[in-house]
């Protein structure tokens, strides 16, 4: 059993909300979880923390979502300004150096905190940073991105992710063949294919290039007392995040390490993309003691 706190710290440019979930008994000498998402927000981490009762474990609104309300006139998210926050963050829970578990562009976020604050984490588990530069097809992988941009600015939100999950479903390199494919129907997807006129989706929008264009500074990662551990999905394959979550374990000189499921492996079945998340819990809890 646990008990949340939910908290806001004012941070230079935003409001950043996020909970504390502390058990009810001792915690046993484990350091405190911080889990991070990106443009996951808090809720995301839910069906995981319920596996981690034992620590205290961290969520939090990355700035611009969620419930953390930005100041500084910006609709950018950048992995050096995500850091930034996130040492605040670190501070104000006055427990570092804590473990992290991060995912997608929060695992990005989560390198970049550790090349430019490495005191601040013990255990960094970075699962399937979508990074462009640790790909042979790094051109190809940035014209992919552009195609689902495309896709939105023309058609709304519905085409926008149709061509996402295209992207993302796509197996092995990005070669002609994947650019000479029709567009896909949105209806295929189950997703409407009316376009609501909005154009400020974190994901679809340019809003979030940042992320994606990162490039991880090998020799601060390598040089920092964080034991780094690049995870990636069993069922991923040979997808874009499977394949860059290899690609930034092997800039790191190692190999990934595998776990249950797939690029949401830890999500619960609330979201319509279930992963198994008392596996993948079970899976850190493994690796986090080995630190």
């Amino acid at each position: 059993m646990t008990t949340t706190d939910t908290r806001t710290l004012a941070v230079p440019g935003a409001d950043l909300v996020y909970d504390v979930r502390r058990p009810l008994s001792a915690a046993g000498g484990h350091r405190t979880l911080l889990m991070v998402g990106q443009p996951m927000t808090a809720e995301g981490f839910n069906a995981l923390a319920a596996h981690f009762t034992d620590r205290t474990v961290v969520t939090y609104d990355p700035r611009g979502l969620g419930r953390s309300v930005r100041t500084d006139g910006r609709s950018d998210h950048t992995p050096q300004q995500q850091a930034a926050d996130l040492h605040l963050l670190i501070e104000a829970l006055g427990a570092g150096p804590v473990d992290v578990f991060a995912s997608s562009g929060g695992a990005v976020t989560a390198l970049e905190l550790v090349a430019s604050h490495p005191g601040d984490v013990a255990t960094l588990v970075a699962h399937e940073p979508p990074i462009n530069a640790v790909l042979p097809d790094a051109e190809a992988a940035e014209r992919a991105r552009a195609g689902f941009h495309e896709a939105y600015q023309a058609g709304g939100t519905g085409a926008g992710m149709a061509a996402f999950i295209a992207m993302t479903s796509w197996q092995g390199e990005f070669t002609e063949a994947y650019f000479a494919q029709p567009a896909p129907d949105p209806a295929a997807f189950g997703m409407p294919a009316e376009d609501d006129g909005s154009r400020d989706d974190p994901l679809l929008s340019k809003a979030s290039w940042a992320i994606t264009d990162y490039r991880p500074d090998a020799a601060a990662l390598t040089a920092a007392p964080t034991r780094i551990v690049i995870a990636v999905g069993e069922e991923t394959g040979t997808t874009y995040t499977a394949r860059t979550a290899v690609g930034m374990a092997a800039l790191l000189g190692r190999e990934a390490v595998v776990f249950p499921s797939h690029h949401g492996g830890f999500l619960g079945g609330e979201y319509g993309y279930a992963g198994k998340p008392a596996e993948f819990a079970a899976k850190l809890r493994e690796v986090l003691a080995a630190g």
